[in-house]
């Protein structure tokens, strides 16, 4: 068996050393996508020194108590103001240009209005209050997104606001499944006996869903070593194949032979806990080149964990995120148990689930590797590593759902 850490460190950089190529796409089809290129800003955001509230825009050094002041101005936002003229005052509305000559600008609640239309400072105005400096959020020349950021919904607003229209991003990446087992049956059918549903790869999808990859099925693959061959020579073409079955030694695991005579099997079992049968290899393809392939456990949480501790950063960084950007053990945080873990495993390493609040880890009571409402109603893995014993109120290691798919 590889360690975890061992495996990550083999495939990584071949994720890293492989380019997918690029395309430019309108801003609006952008979300998920990865940028291709660092995305510098042409202009200063904001354009021009402006108002932070609605107010009144002031020269500093012309007040004095209690004098009246006329309003010489009205500026709206989006409006092209006058110089302000000596002694008086302008109007002004946030996100409005700052007129030349004033230098504060006094919220509308400090400001008393007199019937004649002039009006009186309830306070001292300071130079510089209430003033969004022109590029103070952007400058011009600035990198605003660097290149391997996927880009998010705030992301794609804040291009729109440097005047983006389109954005190089890295190709849409082709990724087959296929779940092997002759025991499996969709959705939607009734069971034999003996059968169950086919799980896994609604999991694979909906989590392939979120990294914008094109998703090739060729659904059930009967437990028949021609038929599993045939199936991964079909999905040659793509740029990974995942795979869940199949890949442990009984007499109807026919994933690990197929592999080695379609391609060439790099790594098998992991020392992890769920997740030990997994491969790691290549498909050949005729025109030359490979498809990455990843055998999964057929378990259904041995299948997710691992998809989201191996599958999905590997293919983050065919995309051309950064190892820095997709390295969940960076993300790794600290937790109190609320439980105690007193047979721990003494040969691989175990990631348990947990629900977290408060910084405090509550296990879920079932960790067999088949309990799919494990992961549904937890939000975390606590990390152990061989034969970690853990007691209520140790801190453990623990990376939570959210960051091992952001």
């Amino acid at each position: 068996m590889i360690e975890l850490n061992d495996l990550l460190a083999q495939i990584w950089p071949l994720a890293v050393q492989q380019t997918v190529g690029i395309e430019q796409v309108e801003l609006k089809q952008a979300l998920g996508r990865v940028l291709a290129q660092d995305v510098i800003s042409m202009l200063d955001v904001p354009q021009h020194d402006n108002s932070g509230m609605d107010g009144y825009a002031v020269r500093s050094a012309d007040f004095v108590a209690q004098r009246q002041f006329e309003v010489s101005q009205r500026i709206p936002a989006g409006a092209s103001p006058d110089a302000l003229l000596p002694g008086t005052v302008a109007r002004i509305f946030t996100g409005a240009p700052i007129p030349p000559g004033a230098d504060s600008v006094v919220m509308q609640e400090d400001v008393q209005v007199l019937c004649d239309g002039q009006i009186v400072f309830n306070a001292l105005p300071k130079a510089g209050q209430w003033i969004r400096r022109a590029g103070e959020d952007i400058a011009a020349g600035q990198v605003v997104l660097p290149k391997g950021t996927r880009l998010d919904a705030i992301h794609v607003g804040l291009l729109a606001s440097i005047g983006v229209a389109e954005v190089a991003v890295a190709r849409r990446l082709k990724v087959g499944v296929m779940a092997t087992g002759s025991e499996l049956q969709s959705p939607g059918n009734p069971l034999k006996a003996g059968q169950i549903y086919n799980s896994n790869e609604y999991v694979w999808c909906g989590l392939l869903s979120a990294l914008n990859v094109d998703v090739v099925s060729v659904g059930i693959v009967p437990d028949n070593f021609e038929a599993t061959c045939a199936a991964l020579e079909s999905l040659a073409d793509c740029d990974a194949v995942i795979s869940s079955g199949g890949v442990s030694v009984g007499e109807e695991d026919h994933v690990k032979p197929a592999i080695e005579k379609v391609g060439e099997l790099r790594s098998w079992k992991v020392a992890m806990k769920p997740g030990k049968p997994i491969a790691f290899g290549h498909i050949n393809r005729l025109q030359g080149g490979y498809s990455w392939f990843f055998g999964l456990p057929g378990n259904p949480v041995s299948s997710a964990v691992a998809f989201k501790l191996i599958v999905k950063p590997f293919l983050d960084l065919l995309q051309g995120q950064t190892v820095a950007q997709v390295d969940w053990r960076l993300r790794m945080q600290q937790v109190q148990a609320e439980f105690a873990w007193l047979k721990p495993d003494e040969r691989r390493e175990e990631f348990l689930r947990v629900h977290v609040q408060s910084g405090k880890a509550r296990l879920f009571a079932n960790q067999s590797s088949g309990v799919l409402t494990s992961l549904a109603q937890s939000n975390g893995l606590v990390r152990l590593a061989k034969g970690q014993v853990v007691s209520p109120g140790d801190w453990v290691d623990c990376v939570m759902y959210r960051d091992l798919m952001s």
